[in-house]
């Protein structure tokens, strides 16, 4: 704890000892990860250090108090950083980028939470994707925040959503029911933008060996303020469909997932429409997660993006290899590909684009511990 910022420590020990009183649980947790990556980026290479090559680097605090009756309290306050350079990671401004929620939990009837949090849409992707749309070294994750020229008037929710407020229902028979409403929020990193109001409802089931889970978002229109335009983009409403299935087959985790994501256009978006910048675009990706060992596991994935109308698509193919070294410590290592065509300019977090139309090589290899 010496390392800690005094008021970030004060916070926990306050936490820790008023959870004692309530003969309430808090748990500090948190994950440290970085790795060295080769890129060659449009025909260009280079070396660097980063963060969060296997798992975000993170810590938190999360806690319950027993309330009685199959009733509890819960909270979790999650914070993002870059190991590598000790800044913020995300949204610099946020104190907690990752989740800031607080809310009720019952055994028969659910748990009703309120604050920053992930979406119904983002845990039905998650057990579909190899490598669970990690923001950092992941194709999904990539491929939903892409920007270019023909969608730059759609909107992509990123996983997460303040001023949310979610229900999920108690597993029955391995059927879980979830839903969402966010409210307005804005943000000024990466760039300013105004989200409007958020809906998510999302149904997934697991059993014998299976997993499947559909999610349906409708978020209403916002704005974005770019370097490159003129003016404010006024963004259209965004429809946005997604299922994931996945099946294991012995050592083997077959995985699948598929996104249609359309606007809903509207008159208070002159300019978007005036660009035709809001392309529908659909997201398919097969992959796989192989045991290979008790301590490694391999992981494989193919996506591909398809801008409806234009010539942007693009493609992406991503192996890894995890090896664990105990419980709480891996290393790990990653190779990848990504091709765009047209004015496409998807790649991995926090590596620009240099032209349109290009491709990237990414090797990386890293270490993580859990704590």
């Amino acid at each position: 704890m010496r390392f800690c910022r005094k008021g970030i420590c004060s916070a926990a020990l306050m936490l820790a000892a008023g959870g004692a009183n309530a003969q309430s649980s808090v748990t500090l947790y948190g994950i440290a990860d970085a790795f060295v990556q080769f890129l060659n980026n449009g025909g260009k290479s280079s070396w660097s250090q980063r963060s969060g090559g296997s798992a975000p680097s993170r810590f938190g605090l999360k806690g319950t108090e027993d309330l009685g009756d199959g009733l509890k309290a819960a909270f979790t306050l999650e914070n993002g950083f870059n190991i590598n350079n000790g800044t913020g990671f995300g949204d610099t401004s946020a104190m907690f980028y990752r989740q800031a929620w607080v809310g009720l939990a019952h055994e028969k009837y659910g748990t009703f939470t309120l604050g920053r949090q992930y979406q119904p849409t983002f845990w039905v992707l998650y057990p579909g994707d190899p490598f669970f749309a990690n923001e950092v070294l992941s194709p999904l994750a990539a491929a939903g925040n892409v920007v270019d020229r023909n969608t730059i008037g759609m909107q992509t929710s990123g996983g997460r959503s303040s001023n949310s407020v979610v229900y999920k229902s108690p597993t029955l028979k391995g059927l879980q029911l979830m839903a969402m409403y966010a409210f307005q929020s804005s943000v000024t990193q990466p760039a300013p933008q105004t989200n409007g109001n958020i809906l998510d409802i999302a149904a997934t089931w697991s059993g014998y060996g299976l997993y499947a889970g559909f999610a349906y978002q409708y978020q209403h229109p916002g704005t974005k303020t770019l370097a490159s335009l003129p003016s404010v983009l006024n963004t259209v409403g965004t429809e946005h469909f997604n299922s994931a299935l996945a099946y294991q087959i012995g050592i083997v985790n077959l995985q699948f997932i598929y996104g249609y994501h359309r606007p809903k256009h509207d008159d208070s978006s002159p300019l978007a429409t005036r660009l035709s910048a809001v392309h529908s675009y659909n997201l398919m990706q097969a992959g796989a997660t192989i045991q290979a060992t008790v301590a490694d596991t391999i992981e494989i994935v193919a996506l591909q993006r398809n801008v409806r109308g234009v010539h942007d698509n693009m493609w992406a193919v991503q192996l890894g290899v995890d090896h664990s070294l105990s419980k709480r410590t891996a290393v790990y290592a990653r190779a990848g590909y990504m091709k765009n065509n047209g004015s496409s300019t998807m790649s991995w977090s926090g590596v620009p684009v240099t032209a349109q139309g290009t491709s990237q090589t990414l090797g990386a290899i890293g270490i993580t511990q859990r704590f």
